[in-house]
């Protein structure tokens, strides 16, 4: 099997995680977010500190330390689905140097499809579990009366982070759809609809 290399692009909402997941066990590819690679390469000496010491200072980690995580992170794997990078066009620059990619699928949902999908998460405090109220609710009652929505889940908040997220990626969005790697997939129904939109799309 081809080793991909795919980036996802899509808001807060989307079911990025979720389609990344899939991806990785269907093709057999590593798992690349920004988050899960910094945390992996905390001690990473660049020229610029570790990461260790911006997250540590509770500082925002400087693109030029993310570019660094992110490519040693793509050297290491064969094949990837990468999730949450790039964020601006000072990332699409490095990223292009840094790596070929075969997809760049980007998860179209419709706003209001977003805020009810986040507005709707709840977690058990006790596992760290997410759940839904619509979608998928635990079955045992003692768990569904123990879980919270948290403060990020609440609708005003959720409006909030979909603006900034536009305002940022709208920029990468558009570099990907001019340069015609922009592979729009419909993001909305069921996960499984998703995901065979998306292997439709890589099987060809």
């Amino acid at each position: 099997m081809a080793d991909h290399h795919i980036l996802l692009l899509g808001p807060p909402g989307a079911g990025k995680g979720t389609q990344a997941k899939e991806l990785c066990e269907t093709y057999d590819l590593d798992h690349v977010s920004t988050g899960d690679a910094l945390r992996a390469n905390k001690d990473m000496e660049t020229e610029y500190g570790t990461p260790r010491s911006f997250m540590e200072a509770g500082e925002l980690v400087p693109d030029e330390v993310v570019n660094e995580v992110l490519a040693a992170a793509l050297e290491d794997a064969d094949g990837y689905v990468l999730d949450g990078y790039p964020r601006n066009l000072d990332q699409v620059e490095y990223l292009d140097d840094a790596t070929e990619l075969d997809y760049v699928f980007f998860l179209d949902v419709d706003r209001d499809v977003l805020v009810e999908r986040l507005t709707g998460r709840r977690v058990d405090p006790e596992t760290g579990e997410n759940y839904h109220v619509e979608f998928d609710m635990p079955e045992d009652e003692e768990v569904r009366e123990r879980l919270v929505q948290r403060d990020d889940d609440e609708e005003d908040v959720v409006r909030e982070r979909l603006e900034v997220y536009e305002e940022n990626t709208e920029p990468v969005i558009e570099h990907y759809r001019e340069t015609g790697e922009l592979v729009e997939i419909d993001g909305e129904g069921t996960p499984e609809d998703v995901f065979e939109r998306l292997t439709d799309a890589i099987d060809g």
